[in-house]
């Protein structure tokens, strides 16, 4: 028998609008509907929550946490230490993420993804691969000895790996990858992302005819918008078929800049939010390495030894908050950047709202957007009971 319980607050988002004083029903891993207070069924056990409730957040892009990276470790384990690093800031669905590294790595990462898929790991909802198949110019922290042109047998890994995960999104450059291929992937049921490229306006906007839906960590690591040249940035802005992930950490990106874009982007896809995190989430560490190189943290920062930055040390409520706080968002708007955009992105059907049918996936925020507990699939993982 399926358990059934009830989340009541002051005030729920539900993805779309705010409720007062209502109550969110959960049965089983599902949501079944958000009703006033007075309306919960008398058999239903409450829970009463301070501050709000909102639906749980989905990082795109997660290169590790809680001391663990994915390119250092390729395991269930590892996978597992990774989503519950995130988790008790606000994230229920991630994507944990290899930087480019060798075939044997990414065989074993995949291996480990479809390991955690069938172990219904909490938090777990598929791969991203970033990289290798980048551009040269554009390779921020990606070792330039492992970036290379994808080939026939690098498509046929990559769909036949999407057969086996619930989701896979790849990062790639049109300098490294044809338009065929993306195409390829794209009717395959791979997302493609554009990122590490120095393409022009026009081959992005080509790319986006020909499959691709998204663009990796907008502004960083591609081609800038120009008085005579808008580059992958100003495709990304200007094409409503591309959605865009985004560092909100005031690092990464201007301020400005972020505002600009905001105001400029044209939909219906919109910028969503992504932690780039690294091993660093959830510990006092300092350093760390990846591909054999040492990445130091320093004042919010992960840089390679010549100040390159390497990942980001940001989780999902901080970027939230960022982008309230910061930029002015109205706080639902922000809170659609961490879960109905993303989500929507990656065709997550029951992730990013909290509506009938869709998966139990809720943050508990105080008023001061601190997290105070979560649930996944309707089981609590973080706070008290």
């Amino acid at each position: 028998m399926m358990s059934s319980f009830a989340l009541s607050a002051p005030r729920i988002f539900d993805g779309v609008i705010w409720h007062r004083d209502a109550a969110v029903l959960v049965r089983g891993d599902a949501v079944e509907a958000i009703v006033p207070r007075r309306e919960i069924p008398s058999e239903v056990t409450v829970a009463e929550c301070d501050g709000m409730l909102v639906p749980g957040f989905v990082d795109l892009q997660v290169n590790g946490g809680g001391g663990v990276m994915l390119n250092d470790r390729q395991d269930i384990e590892a996978i597992r230490t990774i989503c519950a690093a995130h988790a008790p800031f606000g994230t229920t669905a991630l994507l944990p993420t290899l930087i480019t590294d060798t075939p044997e790595i990414t065989a074993r990462t995949v291996a480990a993804g479809v390991a955690a898929a069938a172990a219904k790991v909490p938090g777990f909802a598929g791969l991203h691969l970033e990289g290798p198949h980048l551009s040269l110019a554009r390779k921020g922290a990606h070792d330039p000895k492992l970036i290379r042109t994808m080939e026939d047998a690098d498509q046929a890994f990559l769909i036949e790996t999407r057969n086996r995960l619930p989701a896979l999104l790849t990062t790639v450059a049109p300098e490294s990858v044809t338009p065929e291929r993306m195409t390829a992937l794209a009717k395959a049921g791979v997302v493609v992302s554009l990122g590490h490229s120095d393409t022009t306006y026009a081959t992005a906007t080509a790319c986006a005819a020909v499959g691709a839906t998204m663009a990796t960590h907008l502004f960083n690591a591609m081609s800038q918008i120009g008085n005579r040249e808008a580059g992958l940035a100003g495709a990304v802005i200007d094409n409503g078929g591309l959605w865009a992930g985004l560092i909100a950490d005031g690092i990464h990106v201007d301020p400005a800049t972020i505002g600009i874009a905001m105001r400029a982007k044209i939909g219906p896809a919109k910028i969503f939010l992504v932690t780039d995190a690294m091993s660093t989430i959830g510990t006092d560490m300092q350093s760390f390495t990846l591909n054999g190189r040492t990445i130091r943290r320093e004042n919010g920062r992960l840089t390679l030894a010549d100040g390159t930055l390497a990942g980001a040390d940001l989780d999902m409520i901080s970027a939230v908050r960022f982008m309230h706080r910061k930029i002015g968002l109205e706080l639902g708007e922000a809170l659609r950047m961490a879960s109905l955009y993303p989500a929507e992105a990656m065709g997550f059907s029951r992730h990013g709202r909290l509506v009938a049918g869709s998966r139990a996936d809720i943050v508990a925020l105080s008023d001061g957007l601190d997290v105070r507990r979560v649930w996944i699939g309707g089981d609590r993982v973080v706070g008290v009971a």
